[in-house]
Formats: structure tokens, sequence, C-alpha cells
């Protein structure tokens, strides 16, 4: 499935969830809580095998297996559980709430929308790309204010290529938002330096970029935007 066909399939389930009263940021805001634990479940099968960082109480399968009231009240209280967590975790999850007025709709986006793809295997460009999309579909469509999250990407792209950051640097953004520039500055690295050895790939990846964010919601959707593009 192409990024742009995911961005739709749950961008026209948002259009559903507005008669409810959530907003466009709301919705991704809740896409992201969900995603990021059906990842943390997906990389505890194979071939990953990995320890989750979610407790098993509070897992994807803990929401899978309830419906109707039930379900929505367990995931009221894993939002209120995981926010008080440490690390990745707390900044995923801090002041998180349930904004879902409806258990069916909750249920409807939980089985039916995301337990079906499987996130971890699709390439980081098809699942980075399509959160980004939906970024840019709520910064489009709910204008007020979307700068202070989501500057245009040809924007970007042109400052980062005339600071051209390279291989070994740090790179900061004090005022990062969705962490469009973060992002811009590793693809020109990567697209930049053909050779990279395997120490700098994951120097890369895992020790370049910094970011901070004054606002809780936003600080949550970049760690998420840099996650589904590979990047730790």
């Amino acid at each position: 499935m192409t990024p742009a066909s995911i961005v739709q399939k749950l961008w026209n389930y948002c259009n559903v969830l507005r008669d409810d009263g959530m907003s466009y940021g709301d919705y991704v805001e809740q896409l992201t809580y969900l995603l990021f634990l059906k990842m943390a479940d997906e990389r505890t099968q194979k071939p990953y095998n990995q320890k989750s960082i979610v407790p098993d109480e509070y897992s994807w399968q803990s929401l899978i297996k309830r419906d109707g009231d039930e379900l929505f009240d367990h995931y009221r209280h894993v939002l209120e559980a995981l926010a008080r967590e440490k690390g990745l975790l707390g900044l995923i999850f801090g002041k998180s709430q349930n904004k879902f007025q409806d258990p069916a709709k909750l249920r409807r986006l939980i089985v039916d929308l995301i337990d079906k793809e499987n996130w971890s295997r699709m390439s980081a460009d098809v699942k980075g790309d399509a959160y980004e999309g939906l970024l840019n579909k709520n910064a489009v469509e709910s204008p007020k204010g979307a700068g202070q999250y989501f500057t245009p990407r040809p924007l970007i792209r042109a400052i980062v290529d005339a600071v051209a950051p390279q291989p070994g640097e740090q790179i900061c953004d004090p005022a990062c938002g969705t962490g469009g520039f973060l992002l811009a500055a590793h693809d020109y690295i990567v697209a930049s330096n053909e050779h990279l050895t395997s120490a700098e790939k994951k120097k890369l990846k895992e020790n370049t970029f910094k970011g901070v964010e004054l606002v809780q919601g936003v600080a949550r959707l970049c760690a998420m935007n840099m996650l589904l593009h590979g990047i730790g």
C-alpha cells in the first residue's frame, strides 16, 4: 500500500469522527497513541522478538481483545497509566486523553484501520511519509496556527540546502515542531553521502538529532514522526 493510499484511508475516517466533534489535530494525536502501541506489539513478534517497553496490561493486545464500554474504559486507563511512565513512553503519552465519544468508532479504528497493517514491516519511507502526509493535511485543513508546528516543506529544504549538514555533526532544532527540519537534515546527509560507514549510519540514526518543543502535543507528534521515519 502506498503512502498516499494509507493517508487517504486514515483521513477518510477522520471525516467520520468529525461528526463526534473530534478535530483534525485530535485525530492525528489519537492515531499517534494507537500506532505506537501497535508497533510496540509488532516488535515483540518474529523476526524482531524484542521485549516491549509497554507493560502487558496496557499493550496493543489488551485493546484488541476488548469491545464496547469495556474497551472505552480500558483505553482511558491505558493513556493515564502510560502518561506516568518515564522516557519515550512519557513523551508520547504525556497529558494524553481519550478524545473519542463513541466506543464503536474507537473499535473500528483499532481493528479495521490500524491492526490490519503491519507497520513495522513497511519501509520507513512508506510509513513515515504516510504520517507526514497526515500532518500536512492537518496543517492545510486547520490553517489557524499551523505555522507553529508545520513549516512549508519547500522552505525547509531551501534552508537545509543552505546549511548543508554533514555526517558527524550534531544537529539541533530549538523549536522543532513536528520535526520537519530534523528529517530534512537527515535526508540531506543520506543523499549527499552515498558511502556512509556502518558507524556513521548508526550515529546518524541514534545520536545526531535533538529537538526542543514547548507544546506537549506537538512534541509527541515530533517523536512519533521521527520513529516512523526510522530515527531513534
